[in-house]
């Protein structure tokens, strides 16, 4: 977080506080809603190894700026990646234009006072170390992983980096400066055997610097994961079919719960009527077991931010609080139709994308059940520990995810993994079948990337081991 964003975008951007204001002011001239000026510099990096050496290494630099203007539910937004005078103020009259507002003005301004949260402070942000340090670990993971054992035969190893400077400028002259580090180790394994051949994949990150992946050895623990799954693979049984008891091991597998359930809590498919959750507040959506919280202010996570995309500080929402839905994630526009206020969730891809609704950190609150007891619990079913891709329907929140690695579960023990296992069912629908909640919550090792309307951000999930009754499975057992 910039302690002085101002005097940061004189420096950074050339534009004075004066030049913002008559950008914005040019724009609030049309007695629009609400306008503000998005200005972005971004470094990425990336290096791949593959075939033992470094394929590839990359580094991009980009800068830009958005406008956007907005008048009731219309909303006007320009942007340029060339922040002369003269294209700014051609991004606020056309932003201006598109929003076309009439009506009173519902500005409400935010100002700059004591600095919300500052999460991921660095030393050394991931951008500036070394390059030659970076390729030296990714030799370090093809090593390890052909060592590990003999059956593994290929190992992409990846390494992305990236430093974003944002400055958001809004009415009445408050701004909001924001800078956010990105780091993330992927290890991708090939494992070969009798003509078969399987691929097991890990890895982490999160808004940390590079010696993170070096302490405890964490880069050697992405490597073996990455092994296991493979190799694991080899010797899996295709995954039975029908409708069981299906376990949720911990930490990764929130993901379904972020796509089954999280993008239909999300405050502009709510306003528009187009989700399962729409018109439920304060009604019973899952079993009383179920809290889910979406968390933006959790130090270094990958989905974390000081504040959104908007300004707004981000904080910790309760969605769902003992199976009961408590609110929707807003961002500006959305919470400004829907009566409510911003809860630091309005998120975009970059400069050239307009912010919406969209999850930080979202999980599932730990109960109080032994996870190995939830296991003994079970007589027949599922015990599934990662996930690969999945489909989601939020109108009606049916979904389809496979499960990457997952076992059988026979006579309360954990027996031989599957392959081709899918989950299918209902989000609200399944929330309300879950009847075990550990006490092992755990957060994902910081690689997850969500998809809505064309733009990507990064995020994070968690989950603790849940048990969920009466799942249909689909499987590729004959």
């Amino acid at each position: 977080m910039l302690a002085h964003p101002e005097r940061f975008f004189a420096d950074r951007f050339g534009l004075s506080a004066s030049v913002m204001e008559r950008l914005l002011g040019s724009t609030l001239a049309r007695r629009v809603d609400h306008a503000d000026l998005y200005l972005e510099y971004r470094i990425s990096e990336e290096l791949v190894l593959e075939e033992g050496a470094v394929k590839k290494a990359s580094r991009h630099v980009s800068q830009g700026a958005g406008l956007r203007a907005q008048s009731g539910e219309r909303t006007g937004y320009a942007h340029t990646d060339d922040l002369a005078l003269p294209n700014l103020e051609e991004a606020a009259r056309q932003a201006r234009a598109i929003a076309d507002g009439a009506g009173e003005s519902a500005v409400v301004p935010v100002t700059t006072g004591a600095r919300p949260h500052d999460l991921y402070t660095l030393a050394e942000p991931p951008i500036a170390t070394d390059v030659l340090r970076k390729a030296e670990l990714l030799k370090r993971v093809d090593a390890a992983a052909r060592a590990a054992d003999p059956r593994v035969k290929q190992v992409i190893a990846s390494l992305g980096s990236e430093d974003v400077v944002v400055l958001i400028a809004g009415p009445s002259g408050w701004t909001m400066g924001d800078l956010r580090p990105l780091t993330r180790l992927s290890v991708t394994v090939i494992a070969e055997e009798n003509g078969k051949r399987e691929i097991g994949g890990y890895g982490g990150g999160g808004r940390v610097a590079f010696d993170w992946f070096l302490e405890n050895e964490r880069w050697k623990h992405f490597t073996s994961e990455a092994v296991r799954q493979a190799v694991l693979k080899l010797g899996a049984v295709d995954a039975p079919a029908g409708t069981m008891t299906v376990v949720l091991g911990p930490g990764w597998p929130g993901i379904l719960l972020h796509e089954a359930v999280g993008h239909g809590l999300e405050g502009d498919f709510n306003r528009k009527g187009t989700s399962a959750f729409s018109g439920r507040l304060g009604q019973k959506v899952a079993s009383e077991l179920v809290t889910v919280v979406d968390d933006g202010t959790m130090a270094n996570r990958r989905g974390s931010l000081n504040v959104d995309d908007e300004g707004v500080p981000t904080r910790s929402n309760v969605l769902i609080e003992n199976g009961v839905l408590r609110a929707y994630m807003q961002d500006r526009l959305n919470a400004r139709l829907m009566g409510q206020e911003p809860t630091g969730n309005g998120r975009r891809e970059s400069y050239a994308h307009p912010p919406m609704p969209r999850m930080t950190n979202t999980f599932m609150l730990a109960g109080q059940d032994d996870p190995d007891e939830i296991i003994r619990s079970v007589d027949h079913g599922l015990y599934a520990v990662n996930f690969g891709g999945g489909q989601v329907d939020i109108t009606s929140g049916k979904f389809v995810f496979s499960a990457s690695e997952a076992y059988l579960i026979e006579g309360g023990r954990v027996t031989a993994p599957v392959k081709g296992a899918t989950l299918i069912g209902n989000g609200p629908d399944a929330l309300s079948r879950v009847s075990r909640v550990g006490h092992d919550l755990k957060m994902d090792e910081g690689v997850g990337t969500c998809g809505k309307e064309g733009q990507s951000v990064p995020v994070g999930v968690g989950l603790p081991t849940i048990r969920i009754d009466g799942i249909t499975v689909g499987g590729t057992q004959v």
